[in-house]
């Protein structure tokens, strides 16, 4: 057997494990509760337990290396702290690395949840035989990174890669960073919410209103579902949401010239009804990508035509879904010096 790390998923709801050898085996994946209510110390107790028995039940076959822990929130990477996490009442300026090294012995890697998702897809997913792409994942907001030479690239203060508050409409909608117009205001499942209400306080959305009064919560997802109906409010708003989408994607574009982009999180599900309006403001709004698009925008980043190689800027959907943080998790020992 190759060896193998394990790879967490550090959630507000749940906490994920799960042991995967070096050629990318999904060797076990466990599920527990992540129960925020006792307390951090009793959740990293539940995390080290967790891993102490994924790792002593694959200890016969090859080499145990270590384990990556994504979180979502504010990360010190050299000191090992989580400095802020929405997920993780009461974790600030915790020493999460710290406590798991002592409790297990062995070296742990702290990183952000959606750069380990993004090494995830860059490994084994959507990236796959890329060394070089970056990752929206669209979820409440807009959170991202950026791999580099395989490598997640941190920036000056592991700050690198926050897509979701880049300006895309000049004093626009307020958001919570202090910033006006950032993306993740308009192309996120918390945009799709704030469009609807307006929509329904404007009395334009009579079958959005209904949804709003009714006994379920008020989502993205119900409004998808009544897009998908072909309910003229709720397509307008993904109308706008793949605008917005494709003015962010349009300046990542022109700023990095990589070879692909992959866009995860649950409001990828709802690819078909923002996808082609985001493929047509790209192309309108970034010459590299209306040079380099390829016939198919969800096809191959590289082509090969007599011989020359034809360089193409690639935009697709995750392929690894929930599971793309716990293969990024474990991918961090092997690549981390």
């Amino acid at each position: 057997m190759p060896d193998y790390s394990i790879g967490v998923d550090l959630g507000g709801t749940n906490l994920r494990i799960a042991a995967v050898s070096t050629d990318g085996q999904l060797l076990e994946k466990v599920t527990v509760a992540t129960r925020i209510g006792r307390g951090a110390d009793h959740v990293i107790d539940d995390m080290c337990n967790a891993i102490r028995t994924l790792s002593d039940r694959y200890r016969g076959g090859g080499a145990f290396l270590g384990a990556g822990i994504g979180v979502a929130g504010i990360i010190d990477l050299d000191a090992g702290i989580v400095r802020k996490s929405a997920n993780l009442p009461g974790w600030e300026n915790y020493h999460v690395r710290e406590q798991i090294e002592r409790r297990l012995g062995t070296r742990i890697y702290l990183e952000n949840d959606a750069k380990v998702a993004a090494l995830g897809e860059q490994w084994l997913g959507a990236g796959r035989d890329e060394d070089n792409m970056a990752l929206l994942t669209l979820g409440t907001g807009i959170g991202g990174a950026i791999v580099l030479d395989g490598k997640i690239f941190h920036g000056m203060n592991g700050m690198a890669g926050e897509f979701g508050h880049v300006t895309i409409e000049p004093e626009g909608v307020p958001c919570g960073c202090g910033n006006r117009g950032c993306a993740e205001r308009y192309a996120s499942a918390s945009g799709i919410v704030r469009m609807a209400r307006e929509l329904i306080e404007s009395g334009q959305a009579p079958e959005l209103a209904k949804a709003a009064n009714s006994e379920a919560e008020f989502s993205a997802r119900l409004v998808y579902d009544l897009a998908s109906k072909g309910d003229a409010a709720a397509q307008r708003i993904f109308q706008r949401f793949g605008c917005a989408l494709g003015i962010l994607l349009a300046d990542i574009v022109n700023i990095l010239n990589l070879p692909v982009y992959v866009v995860g999180g649950n409001v990828a599900a709802a690819w078909d009804a923002f996808a082609p309006r985001m493929f047509e403001e790209l192309a309108q709004r970034s010459l590299i990508y209306a040079a380099t698009a390829p016939g198919d925008p969800s096809g191959t980043s590289k082509n090969a035509s007599v011989g020359i190689k034809q360089w193409t800027t690639v935009v697709k959907r995750a392929m690894l879904g929930g599971d793309a943080g716990l293969f990024g998790g474990a991918r961090l020992p092997s690549i981390s010096s």
